[in-house]
C-alpha cells in the first residue's frame, strides 16, 4: 500500500535509519508490525519516551497509545521502575541462580490473579503459551489443542495455524517452516462461538488437552467476549476434563488487578502472563492450579527451562510495577474514567461526521473499526475498511498522536494520560477525520 506521508524533512532521520536497518535486519525491524506494512509509509524510529509521550529520531513528539504494546501501565520511564532496574544492575544483570526477588514477584502474582497458585517465570509471552500448552498435554496425556481464529498466542509452531474451511477441519500452517505435523493437532474454533468449540470437542472426544483463548481478543483489534462465551468454555472444559488456558499476556493487570478472569468472573486452569509483569523488560510467566503446575520439572516430568528466566532486572522492574498496582486502590477507576471520556469523545466526533464505525473498549485497552457492523470474531473483523484506517493512522501521526500501525491491534493508555492528553487526542481526531473523510 502506497501512502503519501508527511514531508520527508519531518521524518528524514527515521527514513535514513530504516534504509540502514534493512541492510542488516530482515525487513528493517525485529517484529513485523513495526514495519508499517499494513498502513504504508516509513516506520518511525523512537529515541526516547516519558510518561504518555514518545519522541522519534527527528525530534517529533507524540502522545503514545501503544505503550510498548501494553506494559507501560504507569507510563514510560516511571521513576520507581527506572531506579529499581538501575539498582538491580549494580549487583549483576544475571546470575543463572535463584534470587529472593523471584519469590516476591511470584507471591504478588499468586495473590492477585485468581487462577494462579504457583507460577513459573520465562522470558516472553511466546515462551509462556508454548510452555502452558505443553504442560496441558503432559498433564492430560492428550495431544490436541483448540485455539480460536484471530487469537494470537506468540509464534510457537502449533499456534501459527490458519482457519480451516469448517468447524471440523484441521488447521493448516500459515507460515512457511511450520510443518503439517505440527499443525495437525491444532483445531480451529470461532471466537465468541461456544457451539463451534463444542462441535470440535465432541468430534475429538477424549483427545483435546486444552483450550487456549485470549479472554479479550487483542490481535484482531480489541474484541471483548460476548456474554456467556467464557462461561461456556469453562463448562465444556469441566465436562470433558480439558485444561482451560487464558492467555492474559495482554490483559493481565491491564483490564483489572486480577486480569480478565477477575473482570469476568471466570477462572481458568492455567494463565499466561507477560508485558506488565516485567515493567517493560522481556518477561513471561505461566501459572495455575498447584496440581497442574507440579507437573513441571524439576517436580514433574514436563520439561521447561531458560537461562535468563527470572533474571534480576526484569524481576525488579516487575516487582516494582506489581507493588504499585497492589498499593493503588483507585488505579483502575482512574484508568476507566480516562477510557470512558476518550470513548465518549471519539464516538461524538464519529457521529458528528456521519462515519461508519464500531468501537470497543475494556478498561485501558480498546479498538476502533471502520465498519458499521458489530465486530465479534475474525470474520467480522476482516470486513473493516483497512485503507480508511491507514489514512486515519497517518493523519493522527501528523497531529502528534501515535496509534497502532495496524487496524488489527488494540490501543493502550497509561495512568499518565490525563486531561491535556485527552483534549489533544480528541481535537486531533476531529481534524484527522475531517481531513480524510
Amino acid at each position: 500500500m502506497q501512502i503519501d506521508t508527511s514531508p520527508a524533512s519531518r521524518i528524514a532521520r527515521s527514513e535514513a535509519l530504516y534504509d540502514e536497518a534493512q541492510r542488516v535486519i530482515p525487513g528493517g525491524v525485529n517484529s513485523p508490525v513495526r514495519a508499517f506494512k499494513s498502513v504504508g509509509g516509513t516506520p518511525l524510529f523512537i529515541e526516547r519516551a516519558e510518561g504518555a509521550y514518545m519522541v522519534d529520531a527527528d525530534g517529533n513528539r507524540y502522545i503514545d497509545y501503544i505503550g510498548s504494546w501494553g506494559p507501560m501501565l504507569f507510563g514510560h520511564t516511571d521513576p520507581d521502575v527506572v531506579q529499581a532496574v538501575q539498582q538491580a544492575a549494580l549487583d549483576s544483570t544475571s546470575f543463572g541462580a535463584p534470587t529472593d526477588i523471584e519469590i516476591r514477584v511470584a507471591e504478588l502474582i499468586c495473590d492477585m490473579v485468581p487462577s494462579v497458585e504457583k507460577v513459573r517465570m520465562v522470558n516472553s509471552g511466546t515462551e509462556a503459551t508454548m510452555s502452558a500448552a505443553r504442560l496441558a498435554r503432559g498433564y492430560t496425556g492428550r495431544d490436541k489443542i483448540i485455539k480460536f481464529e484471530g487469537n494470537y498466542h506468540g509464534h510457537g509452531d502449533f499456534f501459527l495455524i490458519a482457519a480451516g474451511s469448517g468447524a471440523m477441519t484441521f488447521g493448516e500452517p500459515n507460515s512457511p517452516g511450520v510443518t503439517p505435523g505440527n499443525a495437525k493437532d491444532t483445531l480451529l474454533a470461532r471466537y465468541n462461538d461456544v457451539d463451534s468449540v463444542r462441535a470440535l470437542v465432541e468430534a475429538n472426544a477424549g483427545e483435546v488437552a486444552c483450550i487456549i483463548v485470549e479472554p479479550i481478543a487483542g490481535n484482531m483489534g480489541c474484541i471483548p467476549p460476548e456474554p456467556g462465551f467464557l462461561e461456556g468454555l469453562r463448562t465444556l472444559c469441566d465436562e470433558h476434563g480439558i485444561v482451560l488456558i487464558f492467555d492474559e499476556v495482554m490483559t493481565g493487570f491491564r483490564v483489572a488487578r486480577g486480569g480478565a478472569q477477575e473482570r469476568y468472573g471466570v477462572t481458568p486452569d492455567l494463565t499466561t502472563l507477560g508485558k506488565i509483569i516485567g515493567g517493560g523488560l522481556p518477561v513471561g510467566a505461566y501459572g495455575g492450579r498447584k496440581e497442574i503446575m507440579d507437573f513441571v520439572s524439576p517436580n514433574g516430568p514436563v520439561y521447561q527451562a531458560g537461562t535468563l528466566s527470572g533474571n534480576p532486572l526484569a524481576m525488579q522492574a516487575g516487582y516494582t510495577v506489581l507493588k504499585k498496582i497492589a498499593d493503588s486502590p483507585d488505579l483502575y477507576d482512574r484508568l476507566e474514567a480516562y477510557g470512558q471520556a476518550l470513548e465518549d469523545g471519539m464516538r461524538a466526533t464519529m457521529g458528528d461526521l456521519g462515519l461508519d464505525y464500531y468501537m470497543t473498549r475494556v478498561g485501558s485497552m480498546g479498538g476502533l473499526f471502520f465498519n458499521e457492523e458489530k465486530v465479534v470474531d475474525y470474520d467480522t473483523a476482516q470486513q473493516c475498511d483497512t485503507e480508511m484506517y491507514a489514512r486515519y493512522f497517518h493523519a493522527m501521526l501528523e497531529e502528534g498522536v501515535y496509534l497502532a500501525p495496524s487496524q488489527f491491534e488494540a490501543y493502550f493508555f497509561s495512568i499518565k494520560h490525563g486531561e491535556e492528553e485527552l483534549e489533544h487526542t480528541l481535537q486531533a481526531q476531529r481534524r484527522a477525520l475531517e481531513q480524510i473523510h
